[in-house]
C-alpha cells in the first residue's frame, strides 16, 4: 500500500485518459452529493417543524371542558360544565406517572380589548393564572427578577411576571419594571419578573406579550373561584402522556357525570402524539433520502467497475508480462483494487466537499436574509460523513473486485499473445 512505484503507476493509469476518468468519477461524486443534499434538506425541514414545538415539554397534553353530547344520569345533552381545582387532585390520586398538572385560567387576548394599564400606557395582553410548574412545561428565560413560586400561591400575592413585549409597550426603554405596578382590569399587580420566550408558534410577538400571575390571586381578583379554564398535564420521563390520557379523561367524565362514550365532552390536544407523528414522518424521509442517494451512488459504482474492466482489458499484455516475470497474482489484484478504491474515494470526497460548501452557502443565505418558516439550519451530522466514507471504501472494493478477479485469471502465455 505504501509502495511509491505502485502509487505512481495508479496515477499514470488514471491520468492516461483523464476525460474517461472524470466521467467515471462523476457518478460517484453525484451520488454522494445527492445523498448529502437530501439529508441536509430533510434536516432543515425537520428543524423548521420542530421549531413550532419550541421548548414546550413534548410529553404533554392540554385538556379543556366542552358541552356534553349525550344525556347521562338524568342530566341533559348539551350541558355545560367547568373543570375545578379538585379535579387536579382526582387525577393525581388515580393516574400514576404524572410529573406536572398545571391548572390554568386566562383573561383578555392579544390584539383584543385593552385590559392592562400603567400610567398613560395601555395594552391588550393575554393574562394567565398559573402555578409555578408551568415554567417547566412552557420554558421561558427569566430576564430579570423571578417567576411565580408556591408562597405566592399560598398567600394569594398580586404579583405579575411580564414578557419583554409587555415591558416595551408599557415602559420606557431604560426604565426598570421590577417593583412597579400594572393594573389588570382595574386590579393592581406588582411586577416581580420579566421573561423572554422563543418563537413557538410562528408569532414571536405574541409569545412576548403575555403576563403570568399566581392562580390563587387570579381567582380572587377576577372572581373565578375554583374554576379551571384548562390544564397542562405532563407525564414522567419513560411514560408517554398518550398511554395515560384515556385514564385521565375517564376520571374527568366520572367526576362530572359525563357519559363514558361521550367523545366530545372533554377536549384535549396530545402534543406527544403530534410530536411522534413528526418524528415518524422525518424518519421516513431520511430512509427515502438514503435509498435515493445510495441508488444513485450504486449506479456510479457500476460505472467505475465497467471502466476498470476496460482498463484491465487494455492492460492484458502488461499483466501477462508481469505474471511471466514472476509477480504474484495477489500483487496484481491489489493494484486493481487500489486503483478502484482511490478513484472512488477521491470522487466521493469531492462530493462531500461540494455538499458541505452548498450547505454552508444555504445557511449563510438564511442568516443574511433572516429565518425562513419551516426551514431552519439544514445540516448533516458527522456520523453521516463517516458512514459515507465507509460506503465509499466498500464501494471501491466492490467496484474493483470483478476487474481484479478478471486480471488474475489471465494466463501469462495468453496475455503475451494479445495484440
Amino acid at each position: 500500500m505504501f509502495n511509491r512505484d505502485r502509487w505512481k503507476e495508479i496515477l499514470e493509469v488514471l491520468t492516461g485518459n483523464w476525460f474517461r476518468t472524470v466521467l467515471t468519477a462523476f457518478g460517484v461524486f453525484w451520488g454522494i452529493l445527492i445523498l448529502i443534499i437530501l439529508l441536509a434538506a430533510g434536516k432543515g425541514l425537520e428543524n423548521g417543524i420542530k421549531q413550532d414545538f419550541g421548548d414546550t415539554a413534548t410529553n404533554t397534553m392540554f385538556m379543556w371542558s366542552r358541552n356534553t353530547t349525550k344525556p347521562y344520569k338524568g342530566l341533559p345533552k348539551g350541558r355545560e360544565y367547568e373543570f375545578k381545582l379538585e379535579d387536579v387532585q382526582t387525577i393525581n390520586d388515580h393516574v400514576p406517572n404524572l410529573r406536572f398538572i398545571s391548572p390554568r385560567n386566562q383573561l383578555g387576548g392579544f390584539r383584543g380589548t385593552n385590559n392592562v394599564v400603567r400610567g398613560l400606557n395601555t395594552g391588550a395582553f393575554n393574562v394567565y393564572g398559573d402555578y409555578p410548574e408551568i415554567i417547566k412545561q412552557e420554558p421561558m428565560t427569566i430576564t430579570s427578577g423571578r417567576f411565580i413560586n408556591h408562597s405566592d400561591i399560598n398567600e394569594k400575592r398580586k404579583i405579575a411576571v411580564i414578557g419583554e413585549g409587555v415591558k416595551s409597550e408599557l415602559y420606557e426603554k431604560e426604565e426598570t419594571a421590577i417593583g412597579t405596578y400594572i393594573k389588570i382590569q382595574g386590579v393592581n399587580f406588582m411586577v416581580v419578573g420579566t421573561y423572554k420566550k422563543k418563537n413557538t408558534d410562528g408569532d414571536g410577538e405574541e409569545a412576548q406579550n403575555q403576563i403570568f400571575v399566581p392562580f390563587s390571586a387570579f381567582s380572587q381578583a377576577f372572581n373565578t373561584g375554583n374554576d379551571v379554564g384548562w390544564m397542562a398535564i405532563t407525564a414522567n420521563d419513560g411514560t408517554s402522556i398518550t398511554s395515560v390520557k384515556e385514564r385521565i379523561v375517564d376520571h374527568i367524565k366520572e367526576k362530572h357525570k359525563i357519559h363514558p362514550e361521550d367523545g366530545r365532552a372533554v377536549g384535549y390536544f396530545d402534543l406527544y402524539e403530534q410530536y411522534n407523528r413528526v418524528e415518524s414522518l422525518f424518519g421516513a424521509m431520511r430512509i427515502i433520502a438514503y435509498f435515493v442517494g445510495i441508488m444513485v451512488l450504486l449506479s456510479g459504482i457500476i460505472g467505475v467497475s465497467n471502466i476498470m474492466l476496460i482498463v484491465v482489458k487494455e492492460r492484458t499484455k502488461e499483466i501477462g508480462i508481469r505474471r511471466a516475470l514472476g509477480e504474484h497474482p495477489w500483487s496484481i489484484k491489489m493494484q486493481i483494487l487500489m486503483e478502484s478504491i482511490f478513484l472512488t474515494i477521491i470522487s466521493g470526497m469531492a462530493g462531500i466537499t461540494i455538499g458541505a460548501l452548498f450547505i454552508y452557502g444555504i445557511n449563510a443565505l438564511l442568516e443574511a436574509n433572516g429565518p425562513v418558516d419551516m426551514f431552519v439550519n439544514p445540516s448533516v451530522n458527522l456520523g453521516v460523513v463517516v458512514s459515507a466514507l465507509v460506503i465509499l471504501i466498500i464501494s471501491g472494493l466492490l467496484a474493483g473486485f470483478i476487474p481484479a478477479q478478471s486480471a488474475i485469471r489471465v494466463r501469462p502465455i495468453d496475455a503475451l499473445r494479445t495484440e
